[in-house]
């Protein structure tokens, strides 16, 4: 059977430069925008900072995610979670299965029992993902891509998970324009399938363009 990333990979020898001149052209301008960020945004990192750490628990949350050719990353978030957050969790939701059939589903809850007050703010405006610009510096994530997934969730990807792990994670990608969580999760890995076979630096710009307005508008965000 052909391969899934065969859709991906220039058939013709010939574009393989090309490819890897994008590639060369995706990376500079994550890292120039990612720096220029990271910069500007410097006094909105401290106040959320502060904020966060009224909580009592790290500034910081680090979740192992699957990044390009399978290498797991510690992905980088604001934590937006109460001490106790797996316990609390399981509690939850074993005394609602409604809510345990959502998150085997979607691995997202309308109403999640972990979040702080801050947290549920940060989430709804996606500022918790604000961190995630170090590990675009850090070559783990691009600007753009598909969303980042845990290992257990590669398995919901079949056999578009070899799509997944030819390319960086992103901040933002189709998926985070398209409806976030208002999606089903096939919608979703359609989403990042699609993209890693038609990305291109202009639909990368595109993407980031149209990030502003839907994180403002708060579409799909939980």
């Amino acid at each position: 059977m052909q391969s899934q990333t065969a859709n991906y990979c220039p058939a013709d020898r010939a574009d393989v430069p090309r490819r890897l001149l994008g590639c060369m052209v995706k990376r500079v301008m994550d890292l120039v925008f990612a720096t220029l960020a990271i910069i500007v945004l410097s006094p909105l990192f401290i106040l959320i900072a502060a904020l966060v750490s009224t909580s009592g628990g790290p500034v910081l949350y680090r979740h192992a995610r699957i990044g390009k050719n399978g290498k797991s990353f510690d992905c980088l978030k604001f934590s937006t979670m109460i001490p106790g957050a797996t316990e609390c969790l399981e509690e939850y939701l074993s005394y609602h299965p409604q809510a345990r059939a959502e998150w085997e589903s979607t691995r997202k809850l309308t109403f999640d029992p972990r979040a702080t007050a801050v947290g549920r703010l940060l989430r709804r405006t996606s500022l918790d993902e604000l961190p995630q610009l170090f590990n675009v510096l850090m070559g783990d994530m691009s600007l753009v891509g598909p969303r980042p997934v845990t290992a257990p969730e590669l398995h919901y990807y079949g056999d578009k998970a070899e799509l997944y792990r030819s390319v960086r994670p992103g901040i933002t990608g189709l998926w985070q324009i398209s409806g976030r969580n208002d999606v089903s999760y096939e919608q979703r890995v359609a989403l990042d399938a699609r993209y890693v076979r038609e990305q291109s630096l202009w639909r990368d710009i595109a993407i980031l363009l149209r990030t502003p307005r839907v994180v403002l508008a708060r579409t799909g965000a939980r």
